[in-house]
C-alpha cells in the first residue's frame, strides 16, 4: 500500500472517471477521495463502484474541490490526479519513489497527451506534447506534501489558471518542484472544437487573473499566448505540417479575447 491520499476532483465526467479511478485503485494508495462538483450525469454513480470516499464541493470549482480533499486527507502526502488522467501500471508507485528519493515538495508526472482522430483533438495533442508548458510543474498529476497546501492553499478565486498562480507562490517560497522525466501518464483531451475553444478561453482568463492579482510583476505572463502561437506556427512550417496553423490562430485569438474577463476580476 502506498502511504498517500489521492484526490480526484470531478464534475460531469462520466466518460472519463472509470478509467481514471481504475488506474488509481490498481496502484493501491492508502486513501482515495473523489470530490464531486454537483455532477448531473452518471459520474457519481460510476464512482460508487470503486473503494473511494466521495465528498461534494457544492459546485465551488476545482481549486475548492482540491482543498476540500486535502483537508480531509489522512496521509501527510497527497496526490492530485485530475479525472482526465490515466495512470499506467506502476506509474503512481514510481512517481512516489522519485518524489521521496528526491525530497521534493511537489513532483508532477510527465504528461503524454492523447485524443481522438479528429482535427481538434489531434491539434491539442500536437500542441501539448510539443509545447514548453509540459515542463512546467502543475497540479493535474502531481504528488505533494500535504503541508505545502496548509501553508500555501489554492486561491479559490482562480477557477482557471490556479496551477500558474500556485506555482508562482511556491517558487517564491523556495519549494522544490519538478516534472518527472521517468514517469509518464496519459492526459486525455476531448476531440471537438468546443473543447479546444474552452481550453483557450480558460487559459486566457487565468492569465488575466494573474495580472489582476499581482500587477506589474505578472505582466510578462500576457505574452505567453503570443509566444506559444508563434512557436507553434513556426514548428508547423518547419515540420511541413501547415494544417496546425488554424489551431494556433484560434489559440492566439481566444486567449487574448478572454483576458479582459480575468483582468476585470477583483483579485486583491
Amino acid at each position: 500500500m502506498l502511504p498517500i491520499t489521492v484526490i480526484v476532483p470531478v464534475r460531469n465526467a462520466e466518460s472519463m472517471v472509470e478509467a481514471c479511478l481504475a488506474g488509481i485503485v490498481r496502484a493501491d494508495p492508502g486513501e482515495i477521495i473523489v470530490v464531486d462538483g454537483n455532477s448531473t450525469d452518471r459520474t457519481v454513480e460510476i464512482t460508487r463502484r470503486f473503494p473511494v470516499t466521495i465528498l461534494s464541493d457544492n459546485g465551488r470549482g476545482v481549486p475548492a474541490a482540491r482543498m476540500l480533499g486535502i483537508h480531509a486527507a489522512r496521509y501527510p502526502v497527497v496526490a492530485l490526479i485530475d479525472v482526465d488522467i490515466v495512470l499506467p501500471e506502476g506509474a503512481l508507485e514510481a512517481l512516489y519513489a522519485e518524489f521521496s528519493d528526491g525530497n521534493y515538495d511537489g513532483l508532477q508526472a510527465g504528461l503524454v497527451s492523447i485524443s481522438g482522430k479528429g482535427y481538434w483533438g489531434r491539434a491539442l495533442v500536437a500542441h501539448h506534447n510539443n509545447g514548453r508548458s509540459k515542463n512546467w510543474p502543475g497540479v493535474m498529476a502531481t504528488i505533494f506534501r500535504k503541508q505545502v497546501f496548509l501553508d500555501h492553499p489554492f486561491d479559490e478565486r482562480f477557477r482557471s489558471g490556479e496551477d500558474i498562480e500556485l506555482r508562482w507562490r511556491l517558487k517564491k517560497a523556495g519549494l522544490k518542484l519538478g516534472v518527472s522525466r521517468q514517469t509518464k501518464v496519459q492526459h486525455r483531451f476531448g476531440d471537438t472544437y468546443a473543447v479546444a475553444k474552452d481550453q483557450w478561453l480558460q487559459d486566457g482568463k487565468g492569465l488575466g487573473r494573474m495580472v489582476a492579482k499581482y500587477g506589474l510583476p505578472a505582466l510578462s505572463l500576457l505574452g505567453i499566448p503570443a509566444a506559444g502561437a508563434v512557436r507553434g506556427i513556426l514548428l508547423s512550417l518547419v515540420r511541413f505540417q501547415p494544417g496546425w496553423i488554424p489551431y494556433y490562430l484560434g489559440y492566439l485569438v481566444y486567449n487574448y479575447a478572454a483576458m479582459p474577463g480575468g483582468l476585470g476580476e477583483r483579485m486583491t
